[in-house]
C-alpha cells in the first residue's frame, strides 16, 4: 500500500457512507487526519493474523472480503464509498475477514488513534451504528448459508446425508412419543452405471436431478427426501403404517417410470425407472438399522427385476 500526497474534500468526504449527514466542521478536521494511499490489484488490506489500526473508506476501485482462507471465494464485494475494518477500528482486535484488493484502488484511511475524532458528531456515531449493524446482520445471514448449504445436496438441491441424521432423531423421537409410526423408502436409480457409461456423466447428473425433482413432487410437506449418495436416494415418512407408505412408494416409482424422457440443454435423453425397499422403524432403531432393513428390501427388488416396491 503507497500512501500519496493529498487529503480528500470535504464534498468528496460526504459522498462516503459513513460520512453522510455530517457536520461540515467535523469533516473539515477529520480530512485533516485521513491519509490517502493506493492499492494494488491482490493486496492484501485486513487479515486476521494481522492487529488493524486503520478504518479504511474506498473511494476507487473494488475490494472482496474473504473468510477463513484467501483461496476461498468472497462473501461480499466492497463497492466505491463503502467502509471496511470498522469492527477491528472499534475493538482493536484482529479482523474476522481477509480483505483484498479486487483491482487497482484507492482508500482514505483513519487511524485509530483518532477515534475520538468520531465521537464529535451525533450523526457519524449514528452511521456508524447502521455499518455495524449491517455487519451483524451480514454475518447472521452467512451462518444461515453455511448451515443451509451443509445439509443441501448441490446437484439436485434435495438433503443431504448429514441431514437424515439430524431429521430421524427429530422425527423418530416424536413419532414414538406420539405413538405414530414412522417409515422409510431406500430408492435406487435402476442401472445407473450403464446410464452413465453409455449417454456421459452430464447426462447422469439430469437424470439425478429429473429422479429428484419427480420424487419431491410426490411428497407430502412433512416427508424428508435425502440424496443417500450416488443414484440412492432416502425418504422417511412420518405417522403412516406399512400398507400406506407402500402406496406412496408404488406411486413414486410410477410418477418415474413415467417420465420416459428428459429434456436437458444437451438434448433430450431417456427416462430412467427406480426401485424401493420400505422399512418400518422398530421401537429399538437407530437409523442405521433402518437403513440395513431398508436397503435389504430394496436389494430384493432389484434381484426381482428392478422398477419395482420391495418391503
Amino acid at each position: 500500500m503507497k500512501r500519496i500526497a493529498g487529503t480528500p474534500t470535504v464534498e468528496q468526504l460526504r459522498s462516503i457512507r459513513l460520512f453522510r449527514g455530517v457536520e461540515r466542521s467535523v469533516l473539515a478536521a477529520l480530512a485533516e487526519k485521513l491519509e490517502t494511499c493506493e492499492v494494488d490489484a491482490e493486496e492484501l488490506l485486513l487479515s486476521p493474523h494481522t492487529l488493524n489500526r486503520h478504518l479504511y473508506m474506498l473511494v476507487r476501485g473494488q475490494l472482496s472480503v474473504q473468510l477463513a482462507s484467501r483461496d476461498n471465494p468472497p462473501v461480499r464485494y466492497v463497492e466505491v464509498n463503502d467502509c471496511v475494518g470498522e469492527v477491528s477500528f472499534c475493538d482493536h482486535r484482529p479482523p474476522s475477514a481477509y480483505v483484498i484488493a479486487s483491482e487497482p484502488s484507492r482508500v482514505v484511511r483513519l487511524h485509530c488513534r483518532e477515534l475520538s475524532l468520531l465521537t464529535q458528531s451525533p450523526q457519524l456515531m449514528l452511521n456508524l451504528i447502521e455499518l455495524l449493524c449491517d455487519r451483524v446482520r451480514l454475518t447472521d445471514q452467512l451462518i444461515i448459508n453455511s448451515e443451509h448449504n451443509a445439509n443441501i445436496d448441490m446437484l439436485t438441491g434435495v438433503f443431504n446425508r448429514r441431514w437424515l441424521e439430524h431429521i430421524f432423531e427429530r422425527e423418530s423421537a416424536r413419532c414414538a412419543f406420539s405413538g405414530q409410526p414412522l417409515c422409510m423408502l431406500m430408492i435406487d436409480v435402476d442401472e445407473f452405471k450403464p446410464y452413465n457409461d453409455r449417454h456421459g456423466h452430464i447426462a447422469g447428473d439430469h437424470a439425478l436431478c429429473q429422479v429428484a425433482r419427480l420424487l419431491g413432487t410426490q411428497l407430502r410437506p412433512k416427508d424428508s427426501l435425502v440424496r443417500f449418495g450416488g443414484e440412492e436416494f432416502v425418504t422417511l415418512l412420518p405417522e403412516l403404517d406399512l400398507p400406506a407408505a407402500r402406496l406412496i412408494a408404488e406411486r413414486l416409482r410410477q410418477r418415474v417410470a413415467q417420465n420416459d424422457t428428459i429434456a436437458t440443454p444437451i438434448g433430450s435423453l431417456p427416462g430412467v425407472t427406480i426401485s424401493v425397499g420400505l422399512a418400518r422403524m422398530r421401537p429399538s432403531d437407530t437409523l442405521e438399522d433402518l437403513i440395513g432393513r431398508a436397503d435389504k428390501a430394496l436389494y430384493l427388488a432389484k434381484a426381482q427385476g428392478r422398477n419395482r416396491v420391495c418391503g
